[in-house]
């Protein structure tokens, strides 16, 4: 959901005089829209939560505290991403350049680094008879095929007279059937996919809704509300529900207590999504660059917060401290900066934005420079 074209219909800017005077030529070409620097803010910060509950997911134990922000992060980071990358799939419609972008962008990166997760886990956590499958997304890879189901079904969204309804309704019944299996991880491409859907259906105005001051200002008791509610429901909820991975059965409960999550997290999700993009700054900063190789940030810190485990890091006794958590926050958040900067992206760009001209006949490909 991450490294998304942004496509933010902007008003043209006015002419100048000396556009008058020199006009573009005739066969110069469309004129790129300018980039949004909002949402490539919203989607830096979203990463280094990302990055942040990866880091924190050893110290749950540690105390209630950290367990509670664990939560609280977990019900809306994964949410505020998918439904961004709703938004950007509003256009798609399967036209050549953009299957072409879909295979070179999300397809191709998924196959790479599933099999270089696996064969890293071989490697660092000394199993090598792991299995290379990749009907069984590893580790962040769930993100890229589920997001390449979701964009291949984005026309069918745009039809339907109820769609966020009918996603709903999706995810409902995936919530209670145990027998879907793993293949795809489809548990959370149905269950993530009302976040999708809703993204698509949004327009400028709704994020220009939000950025209000009003709206600013009700988000802060709404962050204090779930952050209190995050650590009452520490001892009462499993935390596993923010995955999005398993039927209510898998978790213990009964079926209708998983429609009733559904719609929960749902409403929390959006909730808490809402309140984080209204704090969002809409203005050009010293990360908003950043935020525009939020995949390189996602497909590679992966390997550092497992090697962080199976290298037993966090046996360390510094770590279980008070100020050791908080060294660790830190760690993470700097990591994935880091791992997003240029350097990183021209070493990296061969596996994360392939170009791959070579196997797209010519009038795709034409199609995907345009």
């Amino acid at each position: 959901m991450l490294h998304v074209r942004n496509q933010r219909v902007l008003p043209p800017p006015p002419r100048t005089d000396a556009a008058d005077r020199h006009p573009a030529p005739a066969d110069a070409g469309p004129v790129p829209r300018p980039r949004d620097p909002f949402f490539d803010n919203a989607k830096y910060l979203a990463i280094v939560l990302v990055a942040i509950g990866h880091a924190w997911t050893p110290l749950r134990s540690d105390s209630r505290a950290a367990d509670g922000l664990y939560m609280f992060v977990y019900a809306f980071h994964m949410p505020a991403f998918i439904l961004i990358a709703g938004y950007f799939s509003r256009a798609f419609q399967a036209r050549p350049g953009q299957l072409k972008r879909l295979i070179t962008g999300i397809g191709v990166p998924y196959v790479v680094f599933e099999i270089a997760y696996v064969l890293f886990k071989r490697w660092a956590d000394d199993s090598p008879e792991y299995p290379i499958g990749l009907l069984d997304p590893y580790y962040v890879t769930w993100f890229l095929i589920a997001l390449f189901v979701w964009r291949l079904t984005a026309p069918l969204w745009q039809v339907i007279r109820w769609p966020v309804p009918v996603s709903l309704a999706i995810a409902s019944l995936a919530t209670v059937s145990p027998g879907i299996g793993d293949d795809f991880n489809l548990q959370r491409v149905l269950q993530f996919l009302p976040f999708f859907v809703i993204g698509m259906h949004l327009r400028p105005e709704h994020f220009e809704r939000l950025r209000r001051p009003e709206v600013r200002l009700l988000a802060v008791p709404v962050f204090l509300g779930a952050l209190v509610t995050a650590y009452w429901a520490v001892p009462r909820m499993s935390a596993r529900w923010f995955y999005h991975t398993n039927s209510a059965q898998e978790l213990g409960h009964t079926w209708w207590i998983g429609i009733i999550m559904t719609f929960a997290l749902f409403g929390c999700g959006l909730l808490l999504t809402a309140a984080f993009l209204a704090w969002v700054p809409g203005r050009h900063l010293w990360f908003t660059a950043l935020g525009t190789a939020t995949l390189y940030g996602y497909l590679l810190h992966g390997f550092l917060a497992k090697g962080s485990r199976y290298w037993g890091w966090y046996d360390a006794d510094w770590v279980h401290t008070p100020w050791g958590q908080i060294g660790v926050t830190l760690i993470g958040a700097v990591a994935v900066t880091l791992l997003c900067t240029a350097p990183v992206r021209r070493v990296f760009r061969f596996a994360v934005e392939p170009s791959m001209e070579w196997a797209f006949r010519r009038d795709s490909a034409e199609l995907g420079r345009r």
